[in-house]
């Protein structure tokens, strides 16, 4: 029983002729599962369908380089260049071979065809896992910058804590400075004018008397006293409140700033501040001044509502 050359077998399967030369001569002719691996690759190329063209002095089978002999074809040859037409009709020997059936070639070509199926099978499983791997990738991609944008925040509110620790220390150090100079003030003062007791006549010509409840160098009655820091407590759009201490000199957009940063606010909402009582909408001029200047020391209650929103309350 004589077998169907590879061409043929492409044929048979119902590839279309230039397909099947291209399989054939890109394959060197190798046989029909290297040809249907080379169709099953190729075929979405997008000149799959146009015709074969063999390379210039390509002579398959023959000399690769140098002049033809007269025995054997030259790369003019088209059936040469596939190098399957002739191995079918070139040969006196392919002559004797017996023909094969129409049974027979239905049974191969139904074998051919299995054979094609698992290949194109093969390849989409291929395609699935990697689909399947670029997913994963991308997926650890995003999972990567995610950390780092939380890396970056994390930072930015450490840098944010620490720079309000150092600033509360120095305002703690500034306090102590201010005590320290009053005690000594206090104690000069005590030394300069408390060395000894008044007489009865300096006492009767003294016009406003000290109390005698009053201890030695006691100074003028204290002034009203300054606050330098501000304790907000801030209720957020869903009802929660969250509180910290801010300098008084500091503007209401640091409060805002503490909001955006700590208030669980959706991303990209625009929202505003406003006091209760008495109620007044903060705008975006206030949010320039001072928490003194707006009258927010040295404690205060602020509500947090959506832009262009007056119901809050």
């Amino acid at each position: 029983m004589a077998e169907m050359t590879t061409l043929e077998s492409l044929l048979e399967m119902g590839f279309g002729r230039n397909r099947a030369e291209k399989a054939v001569a890109n394959t060197g002719n190798q046989g029909i599962e290297q040809a249907m691996d080379w169709l099953v690759e190729h075929e979405n190329d997008p000149d799959i369908d146009e015709p074969y063209v063999p390379p210039v002095g390509n002579v398959l089978g023959g000399e690769a380089d140098g002049e033809p002999s007269t025995d054997e074809p030259t790369a003019g040859d088209a059936g040469e260049a596939i190098g399957e037409g002739a191995d079918m009709c070139g040969d006196d020997s392919d002559a004797s071979k017996q023909p094969m059936t129409e049974e027979e070639k239905r049974e191969q070509v139904k074998r051919l065809e299995e054979l094609m199926r698992l290949k194109q099978a093969e390849r989409r499983e291929r395609e699935r896992a990697e689909e399947v791997e670029r997913e994963k990738q991308r997926r650890r991609q995003g999972q990567e910058l995610q950390q780092i944008r939380q890396k970056i925040q994390d930072d930015e509110m450490k840098k944010l804590a620490d720079q309000r620790r150092r600033e509360k220390m120095e305002d703690k150090m500034a306090r102590q400075r201010v005590k320290d100079k009053i005690a000594r003030d206090r104690e000069e003062r005590a030394q300069k004018f408390g060395g000894g007791a008044p007489s009865s006549t300096a006492t009767a010509t003294q016009p406003t008397p000290p109390s005698p409840s009053s201890p030695p160098g006691q100074g003028p009655p204290p002034t009203k006293k300054e606050y330098d820091e501000s304790r907000i407590q801030v209720r957020l759009l869903d009802g929660s409140t969250i509180n910290t201490v801010f300098k008084a000199q500091e503007p209401l957009a640091a409060v805002r700033v503490y909001v955006q940063v700590n208030g669980n606010t959706p991303e990209g909402q625009d929202f505003t501040l406003l006091s209760p009582y008495p109620r007044h909408v903060y705008t975006e001029l206030d949010m320039e001044k001072p928490l003194k200047e707006l009258g927010l020391v040295p404690s205060a209650v602020l509500v947090v509502a959506k832009k262009g929103d007056g119901s809050a309350l």
